[in-house]
């Protein structure tokens, strides 16, 4: 399979804004936007809404993990954040104070704690519905992401931080993270070649019990941690198609007959974990070819799957540590 292309998008700033930067240089606190009467940072957003802000938005709500996790790593601390015990669950790589309010369910989140909290602004993806942005837009700007794109899955990642980055006024600290998840790109690319796994065939996927059954995802051609891996030299074996937004496909155990002898990596979480449980007794999975030549590894707990850069280099680390080791 190709490797996917990484699309790097850029992103326009006012006249008003590059003074920002500008004055930020020479040291000054002055707001270019105040002073203009012009508004200092404009930037659009995955709905083609224009997000205009007289200065670096310094108090904001994310309702989805990547956007928090975004703020984390550009050194800005959300206000709130929806469910935060998940985040804790599933988010290792960029911890979450304490002091961080739960804002309630990520596709359900409480309009009402938003509001309480007054932020500058609330960061979203468009997978939360437009009624729910509609009510938040009553009280505060939202600033609305593509949570992932199966056309461009790292590029539409780097763009979401790029966007956060320039409503928060923290460009230089959004380079830095960039740089260093290209760095680990190719530390880790290194590493596999010299292991000799360059051009080794993999499969990524998770899955959950359902119902008796176990449902698996495969994550396809587009999946961000796909791309990921392709672009750490390894070869993506499976065919099947994903969507359009996140590259995820849907197969069951009889789905993976067609997959050969691969380094079959998957991702869970606690004691949920279908391969080991569920399957453990089951004839068709113990008659895989990985299955048999012991190919199958479960990566650690904690990376996020449609996360940020710094999650990316979480991933990176665990498959080199993990088929290099």
């Amino acid at each position: 399979m190709r490797r996917a292309a990484v699309i790097r998008p850029t992103i326009a700033l006012t006249a008003a804004a590059a003074s920002v930067l500008l004055l930020a240089g020479c040291g000054t606190t002055e707001n270019a936007g105040e002073a203009s009467g012009e508004a200092a940072i404009v930037v659009t957003d995955d709905r083609g809404e224009s997000i205009e802000l007289s200065a670096p938005a310094e108090k904001i709500v994310a309702l989805e993990w990547n956007t928090a996790e975004n703020l984390v790593a550009l050194g800005v601390m959300p206000a709130g954040v929806a469910d935060v015990e998940g985040y804790t669950d599933w988010v290792k790589s960029e911890p979450l104070d304490e002091g961080v309010t739960d804002v309630g369910d990520r596709g359900e989140p409480s309009v009402d704690a938003i509001a309480g909290l007054a932020p500058d602004l609330v960061l979203t993806t468009t997978d939360l519905s437009e009624s729910v942005i509609a009510q938040i837009e009553e009280f505060a700007p939202v600033l609305v992401v593509r949570g992932a794109d199966a056309s461009n899955p790292i590029g539409q990642m780097e763009l979401n931080l790029e966007r956060i980055a320039t409503v928060t006024g923290h460009e230089a600290e959004g380079e830095e993270v960039l740089a260093g998840f290209h760095e680990k790109l190719a530390e880790g690319t290194a590493a596999l070649e010299e292991a000799g796994l360059a051009a080794a065939p993999f499969m990524m996927s998770d899955a959950w019990p359902n119902g008796g059954q176990v449902s698996i995802r495969p994550f396809a051609e587009g999946a961000l941690l796909t791309a990921v891996t392709e672009e750490l030299g390894l070869e993506n074996v499976w065919t099947g198609e994903g969507d359009a937004d996140y590259g995820l496909g849907s197969t069951d155990v009889e789905g993976l007959t067609t997959v050969g002898d691969v380094e079959f990596l998957y991702i869970a979480n606690g004691d949920i974990d279908p391969y080991q449980n569920e399957l453990a007794g089951n004839a068709v999975w113990q008659s895989l070819p990985f299955v048999q030549s012991g190919k199958v590894h479960r990566l650690p707990d904690g990376v996020w799957m449609f996360g940020g850069p710094s999650s990316m280099n979480d991933y990176i680390d665990a498959v080199v540590a993990t088929l290099a080791a």
